[in-house]
């Protein structure tokens, strides 16, 4: 069966996800996540993306990152994914796969999503009843974007540059979006965009979409609903 060509345009943020093999753990101890992290910087500024939001979980992980060009996301997966099972197999005297085959990646539409997907992606450990606040996780972007701790890895995106005037004030006003819940439709929109690999946002930004790559991506009014969220495009209630 021929793979699903990604749907993919430069400066445009993407969901990625990727999972263990089986769901099984792919960090073991805290020098994994180290080393995960250090390779994760390397291969961002080989394969020229932007990182603005990431959580390594105890069996996959998740980015929401955004490429010079095409196919720079697919070229960070890979020389990541390589180096890091490279590492694993050697520490830990072992064979084979690390990784459920391809990593999953969906476009973010920045006006309606980007913050909704930082924040998705962040409580992922919290949803997870890992800890009970997103700061408590040590391996998340949260620290960065909402703590202000220094990291060479975060790259903010312009939707949390627009925060506030300065550093201090954008962290205070992005801490503020943790004090309520995401919407169920936001949720359910990342979810299902993330796992059939498809965009997720407004009438406008598919519009971009099928105009920039000469596409048609579908109308959404075929299929059945899946709690508000349509088949083919995935798009928000009350969005354009």
């Amino acid at each position: 069966m021929a793979r699903k060509t990604r749907i993919d345009l430069p400066g445009v943020p993407q969901h990625v996800i990727q999972r263990g093999n089986n769901r099984q753990a792919c960090f073991f101890n805290e020098g994994d996540y180290y080393f995960f992290l250090d390779t994760l910087y390397e291969s961002l500024e080989k394969n020229e993306c932007k990182l603005h939001a990431f959580v390594l979980m105890t069996n996959h992980v998740h980015f929401l990152v955004s490429p010079k060009e095409r196919g720079g996301v697919s070229g960070l997966m890979m020389d990541l994914g390589r180096k890091y099972v490279r590492f694993i197999n050697d520490t830990y005297a072992r064979s084979g796969t690390l990784w459920e085959g391809r990593f999953k990646s969906s476009l973010v539409d920045s006006e309606r999503y980007c913050l909704a997907c930082y924040r998705y992606i962040e409580l992922n450990p919290v949803v997870a009843k890992m800890v009970s606040a997103p700061g408590d996780y040590p391996w998340s972007s949260f620290h960065a974007n909402a703590l202000g701790k220094a990291s060479d890895l975060i790259k903010p995106h312009q939707v949390w540059n627009e925060l506030g005037e300065d550093a201090y004030t954008r962290q205070m006003a992005y801490h503020a979006l943790f004090d309520r819940a995401l919407n169920s439709q936001e949720i359910e929109a990342i979810k299902y965009g993330a796992r059939k690999e498809l965009p997720v946002g407004s009438p406008e930004f598919k519009e971009k979409i099928e105009k920039s790559l000469s596409i048609k991506l579908g109308t959404g009014k075929r299929g059945r609903s899946v709690k508000g969220v349509r088949l083919n495009y995935i798009w928000l209630k009350g969005s354009g």
